[in-house]
């Protein structure tokens, strides 16, 4: 077998953090007495926080002054962070721990490429930091998703070209990443959404040990 090099995204593909980040501006977002909702939130998935908070604030019609803007970016940040340093093993997504012991066994090369600055404390909190050749996250970039650096960063971390790669991704911003960096994309989550992606799998319980075989050899 030879070797590709496997790129994972890691919310909504390795945990689900998701719904912290939800929970925090929720409650940021009624501490100002702006009503806030799924639908809203859903507007800032792949957003920067500050962005984001532009956003809220745009929603209930409100101004605030830049050192009371910073405070809230703060008081969220560490609302989110007092989430995450409860998770453990159990909120890792089905099936994760069987595809990463498998390329493990079978000797290719794993990294982790996520936005998040917040990568290293979920992934020792889940028990995974260990798990992963390179990680390359919020720290190391300097341009989001769709734009690849953070997976062209990876794929140079582990040595292999980008058509050598193989990247997982839940957001349409990251296969646009992979896309544009060359690599091959693999859509975890919604067909009718990630449809620019190479495959689409609604989560790892529907790809096969034979399927990343496949990939390996190819």
């Amino acid at each position: 077998m030879g070797k590709k090099g496997f790129i994972f995204d890691l919310d909504g593909v390795i945990v689900d953090t998701a719904r912290y980040h939800y929970i925090a501006w929720k409650k940021l977002a009624e501490n100002l007495g702006i009503a806030f909702n799924e639908i809203q939130n859903e507007q800032l998935k792949g957003v920067s926080r500050v962005r984001s908070l532009e956003k809220i604030l745009g929603w209930g019609n409100m101004d605030l002054s830049e050192g009371r803007f910073n405070e809230l970016l703060e008081v969220k940040n560490n609302d989110y962070l007092s989430y995450i340093e409860r998770m453990n093993e159990d909120e890792i997504l089905p099936d994760v721990p069987r595809v990463l012991s498998f390329l493990k066994q079978n000797n290719q090369p794993i990294a982790l490429g996520s936005a998040s600055k917040n990568a290293r404390t979920i992934l020792k909190e889940v028990g995974l930091l260990n798990v992963f050749d390179i990680i390359i996250d919020g720290t190391n970039i300097k341009t989001a998703k769709p734009d690849p650096e953070v997976f062209l960063k990876a794929a140079e971390g582990l040595g292999r070209t980008p058509e050598n790669c193989v990247v997982f991704e839940d957001s349409v911003a990251g296969i646009k990443a992979a896309n544009t960096g060359g690599m091959m994309s693999i859509g975890i989550g919604d067909p009718a959404v990630l449809h620019e992606a190479a495959y689409v799998f609604k989560d790892f319980t529907e790809i096969s040990n034979e399927f990343f075989s496949k990939l390996i050899s190819e």
